[in-house]
């Protein structure tokens, strides 16, 4: 009895897996163990057939697998909930990912682009959309094009959700806004707006469960981080199309200094290092005189924007605050807070480019400006290019004008000017 009663209960969390998909399943903290591990044969979620477990008892092939057994959308119709990765099945050519998620989806390390402007042949690889995870149960291989992280050291072969995310949430929030590990289990997410304030006897989980200071995951030692996690503050719905309304994240300080765990090349380059970008970024490299520019411009060659309605999305910032209660405040999806930055705001990694991918090369949140126009104008109204819109091939760059919407979280094209330049100029176009 004892044993049917054992292989019950395998068998029963092995089939639960929806559940922990569905529930609050890390709610700020480590999940139930089972959820991710096994300690028998069981089956794989990704096939449904038996199989050895992966490493460390994990259900996958591998780090990353295990995370999508419950972060990719599996029969559902996106954006929806906790999903960072849509199935191939569910965007064959010329359909985009479905997930909007303020850090993208990996779906668009899948979608290559081909097209020719007169007799040149060009090509956009999916491999450069993003953070190429390995995923091996679900088709993620390694970085093909370079064996290190740019501008840093980290190894490509070994990039899996779990170098950025602490799976068991060791980090938490205290009630003195420090971010500790070990002492009292989190009590919830520290991640939303909805989320309690930490106290003593509840100290909550850290943005996103990213990991600390120190943090260097067991199957990949030698690269612990020096740059604990940034000050943010999510809406608690915030995988979603932008089509009425923006998604904004209230990002506080320190966005740039824990990308810079990986990339410190990018953040502290000097003048003429190879290989190395020098766009100011991080806490220090406050926008200043700049936050005219951005709060006025609305699109090309319109300036008559205000600061009180002038956040763009597209082009995030930080705050330069880790004052909690504010960023709570301004994480919205209704647009009821849409102020724009003063000259003590932040340039970020994450102004430019998305966390995790997007439909554009290096991640980028727009279009980057190898094309010198971002919307197509071809009946005297603003649209998004496509190949299935007249107009310059060259500007639809193989892409649908549904994945170019898609690309840009469903915004109306009709929100910028017909033949809208680059967003680099919500910063840098003056009036």
């Amino acid at each position: 009895m004892r044993k049917k009663t054992l292989g019950l209960f395998f068998l029963l969390t092995a089939l639960a897996q929806p559940f922990f998909a569905r529930a609050a399943f890390h709610n700020g903290g480590v999940g139930e163990c089972n959820g991710c591990h096994t300690v028998h044969r069981a089956p794989s979620i990704a096939s449904g057939t038996a199989t050895q477990s992966g490493p460390y008892l994990l259900r996958g092939t591998d780090q990353g697998s295990t995370c999508l057994n419950c972060h990719e959308m599996v029969n559902q119709s996106g954006p929806s909930a906790q999903y960072i990765s849509t199935p191939e099945s569910k965007m064959p050519a010329g359909v985009p990912p479905q997930q909007m998620t303020p850090g993208g989806d990996f779906g668009w390390l899948k979608k290559s682009y081909r097209w020719m402007s007169g007799t040149a042949v060009y090509t956009d690889p999916g491999y450069m959309h993003g953070h190429n995870i390995v995923a091996v149960d679900y088709g993620y291989t390694a970085y093909p094009a370079g064996s290190q992280a740019p501008g840093g050291t980290y190894p490509s072969a070994d990039l899996t959700c779990i170098s950025c995310h602490d799976p068991h949430g060791e980090y938490r929030r205290t009630s003195g806004g420090s971010i500790v590990i070990g002492g009292t289990r989190p009590c919830a997410s520290g991640s939303y707006d909805t989320s309690p304030d930490p106290t003593q006897a509840c100290p909550v989980g850290d943005y996103r469960l990213l990991g600390g200071i120190g943090y260097q995951p067991v199957s990949v030692p030698g690269y612990p981080f020096t740059s604990g996690p940034p000050a943010a503050i999510a809406p608690s719905i915030y995988n979603r199309s932008e089509a009425v309304t923006q998604t904004r994240v209230a990002y506080g300080q320190g966005m740039s200094e824990w990308c810079a765990n990986c990339h410190p090349a990018f953040l502290n380059a000097q003048p003429n290092t190879p290989g190395a970008y020098r766009h100011p970024a991080g806490n220090g490299a406050k926008l200043g005189l700049l936050a005219r520019n951005y709060n006025s411009y609305v699109k090309t060659g319109d300036f008559s924007g205000t600061k009180a309605t002038s956040y763009l999305s597209l082009v995030p910032f930080e705050e330069g605050t880790s004052d909690y209660t504010t960023l709570k405040s301004h994480a919205k999806t209704d647009d009821s807070y849409l102020a724009g930055p003063d000259g003590n705001s932040n340039v970020m990694c994450l102004t430019c480019h998305r966390a995790h991918a997007s439909g554009w090369d290096y991640m980028l949140r727009f279009d980057p400006g190898g094309q010198t126009f971002i919307t197509a104008d071809p009946g005297g109204q603003s649209v998004w290019p496509g190949i299935d819109v007249p107009g310059d091939a060259s500007q639809a760059m193989g892409r649908t004008s549904a994945e170019t919407s898609r690309a840009y979280y469903d915004i109306p094209a009709s929100r910028f000017s017909p033949w809208q330049r680059s967003l680099c100029n919500k910063c840098h176009a003056q009036d």
